[in-house]
């Protein structure tokens, strides 16, 4: 039976997977998982970019130590918009910036003296936020200008470590589009934009399309972990984009949303879909596998709690999904509201501090108690995607039937139901690993073993199992809803 690597990176832990295919089913087990978290220091969030290289090095080892000696490639796909820098002679300059660097806000609003918002989404199809590389870039050059000077090559996140595993230095196409420095439909860098803002326009690899050979796994690397030559593949290096081809949707009537930090919620699309309306409502157009699109939102997920639960940690109180769905089902039902999305729960040094504050300049209940707490970010997370739900019918023009969730956060089946309720569709969650599954599958049709993205997702059908939650409650839930828009202001 043939094998690959799917590596599985996320703004909180990362996982290698092995992904095995018979020619009928596929199949994946975990291998290793880590914990990936952003190092503050000096006032800055950084990612331990060495750590996460070895980490991976550690699970390929492990992996072979059991038996797994003949691996035919692997793929790496990570969160979006970040980036790490390279000397003239392909040294890594510095540890590579969050997203979640406070100076990327400051930035954004300088760049933006200099090119309009509307401008930027007209010709990227990019929703503008501080998170996007063009800001990252620009907040670079103003308050560490020394770097970028020396910067000779920006690749990717996935493409950085992609780099060290080959040698190889391209950025994928599906990470790519999270940059907001492609032209809507195009796949080359868009020297226009970087230089209205004075951005080196010689900076960025160039780019290459998924499902590409991306070179071969280093001789010193094979040496290092005991292991024969590795072919390395751009697979779908965005975490979304491997999700959602993952995600076995059945027509154009299907929404995706893949679950995790983040909820990235939306349609795939022929084209990038640009106009005032989706601009207006924060959607965003970014790259598919198959070079297509997928007109989207992102949205916060489980992010809320899990800022919670490092609350409940310091106090010494243990938690679990079991301990949390019954906690929830003991607190009163729609008792306070918050809009999840709120700029305030972006980074905030107490998450628990801030539902309070904004429950109670809101004139609601205040969530005092675990459970009231949980059923407070669950309840306003699920309210929140039927708001989009609504949004994307607009958009669309479409009656959007059901809606397929993937991810780790489908393990909370409480957030599965409620957003079935809350939406008024029938949902279908999994596969749980998503993200793995595509990264794998990118991998299996680059290697000629699966035909094309259709009979892909039939095999995900037929190889993982998958969840069905039909709408409960319309009339209770049709009220909350009432609510939800009056106390956020949607």
């Amino acid at each position: 039976m043939k094998k690959v690597w799917a590596f599985d990176i996320g703004a909180s832990n990362g996982r290698l997977m092995l992904s095995s295919f018979d020619g009928h089913k596929l199949y994946l087990e975990e291998i290793y998982r880590f914990s990936n978290q952003p190092v503050h220091l000096t006032g800055h969030y950084y990612w331990n970019i060495l750590s996460i290289f070895t980490k991976m090095k550690k699970a390929m080892q492990m992996s072979v130590q059991q038996g797994h000696q003949q691996i035919e490639s692997m793929g790496i796909d990570t969160w979006g918009a970040d980036f790490g820098l390279l000397s003239d002679t392909g040294e890594l300059l510095a540890n590579p910036y969050s997203y979640r660097n406070p100076l990327n806000d400051r930035g954004m609003n300088e760049a933006l003296q200099h090119i309009s918002a509307k401008e930027l989404f007209d010709i990227t199809g990019v929703e503008t936020a501080a998170i996007n590389t063009v800001f990252q870039l620009y907040t670079l050059k103003k308050y560490n200008p020394a770097l970028l000077d020396n910067a000779d090559m920006l690749l990717l996140t996935p493409n950085l470590l992609a780099y060290l595993f080959c040698g190889e230095k391209q950025n994928e196409f599906t990470i790519s589009s999270t940059t907001q420095l492609l032209r809507a439909g195009e796949t080359s860098w868009n020297k226009q934009i970087l230089q209205r803002l004075s951005l080196p326009d010689d900076l960025l690899a160039p780019t290459t399309a998924s499902l590409t050979i991306a070179g071969q796994s280093l001789s010193v690397i094979n040496r290092e972990i005991g292991m024969s030559p590795v072919k390395v593949i751009n697979t779908a290096s965005h975490d979304t984009a491997s999700a959602i081809a993952a995600l076995p949707l059945e027509d154009q009537y299907s929404v995706f949303m893949s679950c995790g930090t983040w909820v990235l919620m939306g349609v795939p699309v022929e084209r990038p879909v640009i106009s005032e309306d989706v601009m207006e409502s924060g959607f965003t157009n970014e790259g598919t596998i198959d070079g297509k699109y997928r007109l989207q939102k992102n949205n916060m997920g489980m992010w809320l709690l899990q800022q919670c639960r490092v609350s409940w940690e310091r106090e010494g109180i243990a938690t679990d999904f079991n301990k949390e769905n019954q906690l929830f089902e003991e607190a009163p039902a729609f008792r306070s509201f918050i809009n999840p999305d709120d700029q305030r729960f972006f980074n905030p040094l107490n998450m628990m501090t801030e539902i309070q504050g904004y429950c109670k300049e809101t004139q609601q209940p205040v969530p005092a108690t675990q459970g009231e707490m949980i059923r407070c970010i669950l309840e306003s997370l699920a309210l929140k995607y039927g708001w989009l739900l609504h949004r994307l019918e607009k958009l669309t023009g479409k009656y959007l039937k059901r809606i397929h969730m993937g991810g780790g956060a489908i393990r909370n089946q409480t957030l599965c139901q409620l957003t079935a309720n809350a939406t008024g569709r029938e949902v279908v969650a999994g596969p749980i690993e998503a993200s793995a599954i595509g990264n794998a599958i990118g991998q299996w049709i680059a290697l000629g073993e699966v035909k094309d993205l259709k009979q892909a997702r039939q095999l995900v059908r037929e190889s993982f199992p998958l969840q069905y939650y039909q709408p409960q409650d319309q009339i209770k839930w049709q009220e909350a809803y009432q609510r939800f828009e009056r106390y956020t202001g949607l």
